[in-house]
């Protein structure tokens, strides 16, 4: 099993957090919301939030309304647990943010 596929302890998933203001832990999944002031903002985060999933070949479920996004995210191959993956592409997905016009 790749080591960033492996689940990681609570332990492991605060520590990760500490380094992404905004992300929380919800049952299973990793998540964040992000606010714009408009609608092509956050259509224009989504698509460049596609490419790096494309990249990565690891995938979050996205939802967009007018003015914001919803991520939500974990590992499907180990159980639906979080891990190393997950919190790489949210850091991936935090470096982009500002860019967009996030609130």
């Amino acid at each position: 099993m790749n080591a960033q596929a492996e689940p990681l302890s609570e332990k492991e998933i605060e520590e990760r957090l500490a380094e992404l203001p905004g992300w929380s832990v919800e049952g299973e999944l990793l998540r964040r919301e992000y606010l714009f002031h408009g609608h092509l903002p956050a259509v224009a985060m989504v698509v460049h939030i596609a490419q790096i999933q494309e990249e990565l070949g690891h995938h979050t479920d996205l939802t967009l309304g007018y003015n914001r996004i919803g991520i939500a995210v974990n590992t499907h191959s180990v159980g639906g647990r979080i891990t190393q993956l997950d919190f790489g592409l949210a850091r991936r997905i935090e470096d982009i943010a500002p860019g967009h016009g996030v609130r």
